[in-house]
């Protein structure tokens, strides 16, 4: 490959050819490309023109001083092949990566994912990073339709609806992209498949400016009293404001670690989620680490654990020793889905005429801490916070100068006080209005009842889900909590696609073992 002028006594390096058009396309021969170990040639073209054969020569020229250098470019690669390897070759936890995948699928693949890494410049990421702050879903003016959901799908069904206004992509999720572009480049950098990472050449996104909100005392309190109707839910929402837990680390929360004799609380793992599906993980920072309790603290836990091992005996169940902390099943067998506490959360903030997120109740707990004068090594080891508090520092440093001027008492004296009370011969009082039984604890007494009698007999359906509602005069969730008790009581069978049958005698445990369930009950 390769042109010879007249007289030239050595063969020159690569090649000028006229094209059809009359433009000169150079090829130059650059080696083995590392990612599909083929021929690596590097084509240049060059308008014609009166001096199209010099400005060839200079560029020719050029070519091959990069590649002696080394400074050209190693692959074809694109941005698309990049991330691939990226990804394939990315050590983080589950739940990291799905959120990783969901920007580069989202963002940086649509829009710069057929371009070759070797001819990214900065100009190019400015200008990608310009789009997404300028429309989310990258519309560039056009009239689009925004889909609610990926791959195949009824837009009807789903809502999806017609682009009428840009809305910016956010400032944090930005950088989210830009990291994600950041790591693959640095990585294409140390393979060699380029010589100069542009991603240095383009402006960083800048970053958001930490601005914690949390809840005010006033709401804190009315936050507590309302999440107190339920006082497994209430635990729940007091354990948050105290140790500043995440939602994941809450959900994995476990019986046989829970250290109520030395009041401690370990936290050792998190669930992670995606749609429906979830998984135990580590924390968020990879830190194991142990939170003290509070004394009052301790006493509602013990309280509530004690109420959660007598709602188990009602259905005949017992708590397992590994169960989870918090948990939907009798036995807590099971651990709660993280974005069930987080919509959970914001309806009952809803309720209050608030619009807030769970995640505060750790900026609350953060905020609290520091007022009261605890130093923010402390409060970042209890928040499960890297860098030796330098990330605490920077997220809640408006407290800081505040906690000079107010560090006095302790954390506990600042909390609201919960509408369930333990005195120190182990009383438990309560604000709460005394109510009845839950609604699935009716239909559960009810149907078992039916069976016992055996109005219900071995091989009959119960009533659907549709039916309990209506007599009941139900929601959907409660006629199918119902229905999952009376399978964990072992009475029933409940098939995919078939309607739940009453299990015969030598299936179903002795109706008489399955404790009964007071009708109404009042909590002193």
């Amino acid at each position: 490959m390769g042109t010879r002028k007249a007289g030239d006594k050595q063969r020159v390096r690569g090649s000028i050819d006229t094209l059809p058009s009359g433009s000169l396309r150079i090829r130059v021969y650059a080696g083995i490309d590392p990612l599909t170990g083929r021929e690596h040639v590097i084509t240049k073209t060059i308008p014609k023109g009166p001096k199209a054969q010099k400005e060839a020569e200079d560029e020719r020229t050029r070519i091959i001083n990069d590649i002696n250098e080394q400074r050209n470019p190693k692959t074809k690669a694109t941005v698309n092949q990049l991330m691939d390897k990226y990804l394939e070759r990315l050590d983080v936890k589950r739940s990291t990566r799905k959120g990783y995948e969901g920007y580069i699928d989202n963002h940086i693949r649509p829009l710069i994912g057929t371009e070759q890494v070797g001819k990214l410049d900065g100009e190019l990421i400015d200008s990608f990073y310009t789009i997404l702050r300028t429309c989310r879903f990258h519309c560039g003016g056009k009239k689009i339709l925004e889909h609610r959901a990926k791959g195949e799908h009824d837009c009807e069904k789903r809502g999806c609806k017609p682009h009428v206004k840009c809305r910016p992509l956010g400032k944090s999720s930005i950088r989210q992209v830009h990291f994600c572009l950041s790591g693959a480049l640095k990585r294409a950098f140390k393979w060699g498949w380029i010589k100069v990472n542009p991603i240095g050449q383009a402006e960083a996104p800048k970053p958001v400016k930490p601005n914690p909100s949390p809840p005010t005392p006033e709401q804190a309190a009315a936050i507590v009293n309302e999440a107190f109707k339920d006082i497994s839910w209430g635990m729940l929402i007091w354990v948050a404001m105290t140790t500043g837990a995440r939602r994941g680390e809450l959900c994995a929360l476990r019986l046989d670690l829970l250290d109520l004799d030395n009041a401690v609380l370990p936290i050792n793992t998190a669930i992670g989620q995606d749609g429906t599906e979830t998984w135990e993980e580590d924390t968020k920072t990879h830190q194991q680490r142990r939170i003290a309790l509070d004394p009052e603290t301790v006493s509602l836990l013990r309280v509530y654990i004690e109420h959660r091992q007598s709602e188990a005996a009602k259905f005949g169940a017992k708590l397992k020793k590994n169960g989870r902390v918090f948990s939907s099943s009798a036995d807590h067998s099971t651990w709660l889905k993280p974005n069930t506490v987080t919509r959970r959360y914001r309806r009952m903030c809803k309720r209050l005429g608030w619009d807030m997120n769970i995640h505060e109740l750790r900026h609350y707990s953060a905020t609290e801490l520091i007022s009261a004068g605890v130093d923010v090594r402390t409060v970042a080891g209890r928040l499960g916070h890297g860098g030796g508090g330098a990330t605490t520092l920077r997220v809640y440093s408006a407290w800081v100068s505040e906690a000079d001027q107010r560090a006095a008492g302790n954390f506990t004296t600042r909390m609201p006080k919960p509408p369930i009370q333990v005195s120190d011969t182990n009383t438990v009082t309560t604000t709460l209005p005394s109510a009845d039984d839950a609604p699935y604890q009716q239909i559960f007494v009810d149907l078992r009842g039916a069976i016992a009698c055996g109005a219900l007999k071995p091989g009959d359906p119960i009533p659907t889900n549709i039916e309990l509602q209506a007599r009941y005069g139900v929601k959907a969730g409660t006629a199918h909590r119902a229905v999952s008790e009376l399978k964990a009581a072992g009475l029933i069978k409940v098939s995919r696609g078939k309607r739940a049958i009453v299990l015969g005698p030598d299936e179903a445990p002795d109706i008489a073992d399955v404790v009964s369930i007071s009708r109404k009950r009042a909590t002193k």
